[in-house]
């Protein structure tokens, strides 16, 4: 499951306890057994706010289609420091080549933060959990249709909008969930709705500026090695 907003979450499930020395990627004992490993980026919609405030953001959603990739590649943090998937306290923003018009900028923030979040999946399937299948989307960001599908583009595999995305949502089923399984609680009350598949010509054509920016972030000692060759092969 991710969970963007102002920034980035990304939460599965694991039947063993994950350990990740260093300290990026984190896990909650799950109420009906197993764990809850994850990790919480830096990076998210929170860039948006910071470098378009009080902006129309579907309008430029559908300029930002022109752009598929951009003409730069950037790892969006707004402020130094990164906690997950890797944990730099002294990292900053990166950005290699660069954007053209303002459509062009917004579209490599856009793509700047699925590339982050694809890095997030690789940095738990480097741990060992299961990652395969489809991603469930929540959060604000499920609002646009059109980053929805881009995610799914960048990471190369479904992803699933719930009905109701809202994380008021989960707060109801763990309320209700009182004296009895979480999980047929939630079964009950979480409803699938869209899901997206990625675009196989989308793929392929993210897949090229996805590892610009894994060499950038390596090159700058931000990615291990092990990660940045699980994140181009996985």
């Amino acid at each position: 499951m991710s969970v963007l907003g102002t920034t980035l979450v990304l939460k599965g499930v694991s039947e063993k306890l994950l350990r990740d020395p260093a300290g990026a990627v984190y896990s909650h004992r799950h109420p009906g057994g197993g764990w809850l490993p994850g990790g919480a980026s830096n990076v998210g919609a929170g860039v948006l706010a910071s470098a378009f405030p009080g902006r129309d953001l579907a309008a430029l959603d559908e300029a930002a289609a022109r752009y598929e990739p951009a003409g730069a590649v950037v790892y969006p943090l707004t402020t130094r420091g990164e906690r997950f998937p890797f944990y730099r306290p002294d990292a900053e923003q990166v950005v290699v080549g660069e954007t053209a018009t303002e459509a062009e900028h917004y579209a490599a923030l856009l793509q700047g933060v699925a590339y982050g979040e694809r890095l997030g999946l690789a940095s738990l399937a480097l741990l060992g959990a299961p990652v395969s299948g489809h991603l469930a989307l929540v959060g604000g960001a499920t609002r646009s249709r059109y980053w929805c599908q881009l995610r799914a583009d960048v990471l190369g595999m479904p992803v699933r909008i719930p009905r109701h995305p809202e994380a008021s949502v989960g707060m109801a089923v763990l309320a209700a969930s009182s004296g009895r399984s979480l999980d047929d609680t939630a079964g009950e009350m979480v409803s699938h709705g869209e899901q997206l598949d990625p675009r196989p010509d989308r793929v392929a054509r993210f897949e090229q500026s996805f590892r610009l920016l894994v060499d950038a972030l390596t090159e700058r000692g931000y990615l291990t090695t092990e990660l940045a060759a699980k994140a181009v092969t996985s």
